[in-house]
């Protein structure tokens, strides 16, 4: 549907955002189910592949805030994990959900402690 927007078009928050979000669904799609990613993760915590598949799979449940946590939960465990890999897509939520959304305040402020700590 977005490739029918005349290219013109495809510029601003709005259209971003949509576009952004369209593929971080697209990427959960292909994820094991929340329980069972959760329950993984609560058995082996220092998974963070699986920790940061659990973020992109609750993101695609509208569990904005959960999702936001894991991701910050990787980057207390390894910064530099996958080339900085939480913090981009940590990014990439806050741009899909809007600057004023509470899910994306929230998950700033969890950033802002850990970076500023």
């Amino acid at each position: 549907m977005l490739d029918t927007v005349p290219e013109a078009s495809r510029k601003g928050a709005d259209y971003t955002s949509l576009a952004l979000e369209l593929k971080l669904l697209r990427e959960a799609a292909d994820l094991r189910g929340t329980a069972e990613l959760a329950q993984h993760v609560e058995l082996n915590p220092g998974d963070l592949e699986a920790r940061f598949d659990l973020a992109i799979a609750l993101n695609a449940e509208g569990k904005r805030v959960e999702a936001a946590e894991q991701l910050v939960a990787i980057m207390k465990r390894d910064r530099a994990w996958n080339e900085d890999g939480a913090r981009k897509k940590l990014l990439d939520f806050f741009e899909a959900w809007g600057a004023k959304d509470p899910a994306t305040l929230k998950g700033r402020r969890l950033l802002s402690s850990l970076l500023f700590s």
